[in-house]
């Protein structure tokens, strides 16, 4: 691919700009303190960053003795300082669907948009182009971390390509390669020598990107057991399965991982919504310290739901799902999430005719989901936190924006009042991603072009589509039901619109 050779090109030539050492100083610092697990908030303080690591944090006041020769310093007066935002379920090649799925359920997703339909629509180009630019997306948004769970896996072209884009953009990306049989495409049997092709070339050997596995068919015996043995053959370090349960039938559950014999292996397992996860399921998770990834926005948007979420936020993280439908960053999942616990706890109170004396959840408890929780669900001490020795993947946010004037306690000042737009500084494995409220991105206006011609083409086909037939029943096992539709509109009509 041109573009992937020029962005290498492009990577090297700004990591030799970057300089080794940078000092943000004089600004608030949302730091971690290990030994009591919690948030240790630092005002005028200093973070050293060093190659691809935090190497100092200073309080107020403290003498800053023998910086590296070579330290640029970063007046960051007013500016608040977080780990980058950790986001533990995306789908990163999607960015072409932008817009045209806006009242779309889960049902339709499946028999529209999802991986079993779309491969023969997208090529290699259309996986490279989307994957980046939603990756930028994310960057410019804070999200510094993703778990991808990469189903755009159709051939080896496409697998490569969504792993070359991954490396080219920067970010730090887990990519979960996921293992399916895809019919008149691909099967898991073709895929797992692919796989371990990609994994013997190594091509993101000493970048922020790694590979990984994710499988969804958990009960399928002969696929399983092939995938079961990939994995321990070469101690595969992250998987991450979707998981619903409940009248959707996607089980992936706990149990089902804990009969397999791998739940309590050395990989971090990565749940993804555990719409509908039991008490059994949930105590496995703590046995086992494995964690789900709740997506906010998509469980309401797509009518997944999380009843039981809220039960098990001390493993859980946060997670943005298929970022064509609904917000792309980490901040509004935390900010959605925060606010649907607090309700649904109130809720309970108020249903006994009693009133809540105090609120259910915190801000710092939602800023911990959103950053630490991240880190540890994919078993990376590293990442999430302001420590000395963490990954330098850090996000600078604007305090004396409009919206955010004024503040006292800078955690709520992020949770409840930042916006992305306040994110003006973002650097990944000590790297500038965005500075100064831009992209570092040379020729970016190449990269968009490209995307748009992607997407517009994509977008046409699907626009040329007829409309899905549903059949009698979800997957061959529930039964479909019309949901009350709404009604916004006074006299005749309800005022649904459709999608322009």
């Amino acid at each position: 691919m041109l573009l992937s050779s020029c962005l290498v090109f492009v990577a090297l030539a700004c990591s030799a700009a970057d300089a080794a050492s940078v000092l943000f100083s004089g600004g608030t610092i949302i730091a971690f303190d290990h030994d009591s697990e919690s948030l240790r908030v630092i005002r005028n303080g200093s973070v050293l960053v060093q190659d691809d690591k935090i190497a100092g944090i200073f309080e107020a006041g403290e003498q800053l003795a023998n910086l590296p020769a070579d330290t640029e310093t970063v007046d960051s007066t007013g500016k608040i300082i977080t780990p980058g935002f950790i986001d533990t379920h995306r789908h990163g090649w999607q960015t072409a669907f932008k817009s045209i799925a806006s009242n779309t359920s889960l049902a339709e997703y499946f028999l529209k948009y999802g991986e079993f339909v779309a491969g023969s629509t997208y090529t290699p180009d259309d996986v490279y182009i989307g994957q980046l630019a939603g990756l930028y997306e994310a960057l410019n948004a804070g999200v510094t971390t993703t778990l991808d769970h990469a189903h755009s896996t159709w051939s080896d072209e496409t697998a490569s390509a969504g792993l070359t884009a991954s490396i080219d953009s920067g970010a730090r990306v887990f990519y979960a390669y996921a293992l399916h049989n895809v019919p008149n495409l691909v099967t898991v049997v073709d895929q797992i020598p692919s796989f371990e092709a990609l994994l013997q070339n190594a091509s993101f050997a000493g970048t922020p990107t790694s590979l990984g596995v994710a499988y969804d068919f958990w009960t399928t015996p002969g696929d399983t057991q092939l995938v079961i043995d990939l994995i321990q053959r070469h101690n595969i370090s992250f998987i991450t399965t979707h998981s619903l349960q409940g009248p959707w039938g996607v089980t992936n559950s706990p149990e089902d991982l804990q009969a397999l014999g791998i739940l309590n292996g050395t990989a971090a397992i990565v749940f993804s919504h555990a719409s509908f996860l039991t008490n059994t399921g949930a105590a496995l998770l703590r046995q086992t310290n494995q964690y789900i990834s709740i997506t906010p926005e998509s469980e309401m948007h797509y009518g997944h739901t999380n009843p039981k979420s809220h039960l098990i936020q001390d493993q859980a993280a946060l997670g943005v799902d298929t970022h064509f439908t609904f917000s792309t960053d980490i901040l509004t999942q935390a900010r959605i999430w925060l606010q649907t616990a607090r309700y649904r706890l109130f809720e309970l109170v108020l249903d006994t005719w009693h009133i809540p004396k105090h609120n259910p959840m915190s801000v710092t408890q939602a800023f911990l989901l959103a950053t630490r929780h991240g880190g540890l669900a994919l078993r990376r001490d590293d990442l999430g936190v302001i420590v000395e020795g963490a990954k330098a993947d850090l996000v600078v946010w604007d305090g004396d924006a409009p919206n955010m004037l004024g503040w006292v306690d800078p955690v709520a000042a992020v949770i409840l009042h930042a916006h992305v737009g306040n994110v003006e500084h973002v650097l990944v494995d000590g790297k500038w991603k965005k500075r100064d409220g831009k992209l570092v991105v040379k020729d970016y206006d190449q990269v968009k072009g490209r995307f748009l011609a992607s997407a517009r083409r994509i977008q046409e086909v699907y626009r040329d589509q007829p409309p899905v037939d549903f059949g009698p029943n979800f997957n061959g096992g529930s039964p479909y039901a019309e949901p009350l539709t709404v009604d916004a509109q006074r006299g005749d009509g309800d005022g649904y619109g459709k999608v322009y």
